[in-house]
């Protein structure tokens, strides 16, 4: 017997639209944590263990984010099913490889993952704004961590400017 779930019933947006768009940023999460916890293995340069303590730390947290994506999807009737290889496709803020081991520049590539993240979450949140309250209020707690890890990432930036003149 199939069992209507309310969940599923009280979203006033297109739920394909809305798993498309789930999809892409749990691609983008994944690619995230990647991109973070490759850093800080990687890290050198003045001040490397600050760097790399921040860089495992978001990395974590992108790795929640990617767990309550996940989480929504499936809720919604959506599967996850995506290979590591698939995340390129279906991402939406292109992460790029990390090609340097040098902490300011890997600060730099991590910025502006976290820009591109911020940009998308603020559009999906004002989407969703009272059509979708689960959804919304999902997004709205990581589109606040992505804003801290801006900025956490932009203050160790600027130290390392000044320690480095």
């Amino acid at each position: 017997m199939a069992i209507k779930l309310m969940a599923r019933q009280i979203i006033e947006v297109d739920q394909k639209d809305l798993l498309k768009k789930l999809t892409t940023a749990f691609a983008d999460e994944w690619s995230a944590y990647y991109q973070y916890w490759l850093g800080a293995q990687i890290a050198k340069g003045v001040m490397r263990g600050v760097v790399v303590a921040e860089l495992i730390e978001h990395a974590n947290e992108e790795l929640g984010h990617a767990q309550m994506i996940t989480n929504r999807i499936i809720q919604l009737g959506g599967t996850v099913t995506m290979l590591p290889s698939e995340w390129s496709k279906f991402a939406g803020c292109k992460y790029n490889a990390v090609k340097s081991e040098n902490s300011l520049t890997i600060l730099q590539e991590n910025i502006k993952g976290e820009q591109c993240a911020i940009k998308f979450y603020d559009s999906l949140l004002k989407e969703l704004h009272c059509k979708d309250f689960v959804t919304a209020n999902m997004i709205s707690k990581i589109l606040e961590d992505e804003v801290k890890h801006e900025q956490d990432l932009v203050t160790i930036l600027e130290d390392l400017s000044v320690c480095c003149k």
